[in-house]
């Protein structure tokens, strides 16, 4: 939303969603056409060994640096929410995000990622999915008790910026699943391609539902001060927050070991033939996650990770592969309707991976890691003091909003 403009924002969540649910289908179709069961044995027959080769590559990185944006997230939110404990120093190691990365790989994310069999993981799906929702039930109460004290931007109603585009990578990589999707698919009971539609409508639905709900509450709370990791907006003394950030935390520890299978299983099928021993399972398991771990020790702004990912990966994953592959494999009609869209999302699905390369790197989102946020400070702001000091904190605020923007 503070790339796009909040209108044109919202108009662009609904555009991505869709493409994203019409793509999903599309490859399921492709696959079924094509004779084939996964994303790259689909390509390989496609186009032959060069797409393979490319959208290997594709579906290595773009899990791969999820994986990464994953720690990244685990360790920034969950070492403020250890830093909360009394008594703890936060300057202690055992406490900093360097630490927290390397023990929560340690401790979940590996033994997770170690399955053979993704179906194991649906009931951890589902806790993920009961925290979404007690983390959205958060964002919607600070926006109710905590956006009328944070000043707004003056652009912030502008109905689009020059940013859009970085906006569509940050929304692809929010909505791309294609790189698991056969893995799910065939996990379903009696899979179909009428029984895949209906889940992947059901699910682009309740997806689209919590990103507007989650966008439009946290960008109506921070307007331009906006995040790429939303929790970085909130003060840290806040003890509700602070709930949410352990549940956050925990929701992409979750997360992580189903990007972790599409990397190990891109590298079982060019390497090994799509089958590895116990050992070899083990060991590449251990060697990607190790590397991801280390990565993420060293970059700690999400925002330009979440955006190169998207217009690298996400948007050639969602909206040029699927595309091509439908287009070469189907022998309908021109004028079908499919076949119509397809043509429309490969050039488009171009624009958006160049020109969101090129405005990722010229103009990279601001990213304020670690920092408190001004209004966070006791002599401007406290959430425990809002029905107590209404008339000062508003006195206070409006000041430091006159001088900010001079």
């Amino acid at each position: 939303m503070k790339q796009a403009g909040f209108p044109l924002g919202i108009l662009l969540l609904f555009w991505v969603s869709y493409i994203s649910d019409f793509s999903l289908v599309l490859l399921i179709k492709g696959g079924a056409l094509s004779g084939t069961d996964t994303y790259q044995s689909l390509v390989n027959k496609t186009f032959g060994f060069p797409g393979y080769l490319l959208l290997s590559v594709l579906q290595f990185l773009y899990p791969f640096i999820a994986m990464i944006s994953y720690n990244i997230i685990a360790g920034d939110t969950l070492s403020k929410v250890f830093q909360r404990i009394p008594g703890v120093d936060p300057e202690n190691l055992f406490v900093g995000r360097h630490f927290i990365i390397m023990i929560s790989t340690i401790t979940f994310t590996l033994p997770l990622s170690l399955y053979r069999d993704i179906a194991k993981l649906g009931k951890i799906s589902l806790i993920s999915a009961v925290l979404t929702a007690l983390i959205l039930g958060i964002v919607i109460t600070r926006m109710v008790s905590m956006g009328p004290y944070v000043p707004k931007t003056d652009d912030a109603w502008v109905f689009a910026k020059p940013n859009a585009i970085q906006a569509v990578g940050v929304m692809s990589f929010a909505f791309i699943c294609h790189h698991n999707s056969f893995l799910v698919y065939s996990s379903l009971e009696e899979p179909t391609v009428a029984k895949w539609s209906r889940i992947i409508h059901i699910s682009i639905v309740v997806s689209m539902f919590i990103c507007i709900l989650f966008a439009t509450c946290g960008y109506l709370t921070f307007t331009g001060f906006t995040q790429g990791d939303l929790f970085e907006n909130y003060c840290r003394s806040d003890n509700l927050v602070t709930f949410g950030r352990f549940c956050y935390g925990v929701t992409v520890l979750l997360t992580y070991p189903m990007e972790c299978f599409v990397t190990r299983e891109v590298i079982a099928n060019v390497f090994f033939g799509g089958n590895l021993s116990s050992v070899f399972h083990v060991v590449i398991t251990v060697v990607i996650i190790t590397i991801a771990m280390f990565v993420s020790l060293l970059i700690d702004c999400l925002g330009i990770v979440l955006e190169l990912n998207g217009v690298l990966c996400a948007a050639p994953l969602i909206f040029i592969i699927p595309s091509a592959c439908y287009l070469k494999l189907s022998e309908e009609p021109r004028t079908h309707s499919d076949k119509i869209i397809s043509c429309v999302m490969l050039p488009t699905g171009a624009v958006v991976m160049v020109f969101g390369f090129v405005m990722a790197i010229i103009n990279p989102q601001d990213c304020t890691h670690g920092q408190e946020m001004f209004y966070c400070f006791p002599d401007n702001f406290s959430l425990t003091n809002i029905s107590d000091s209404h008339f000062q904190l508003t006195t206070q605020l409006s000041t430091l909003n006159i001088s900010i923007f001079r």
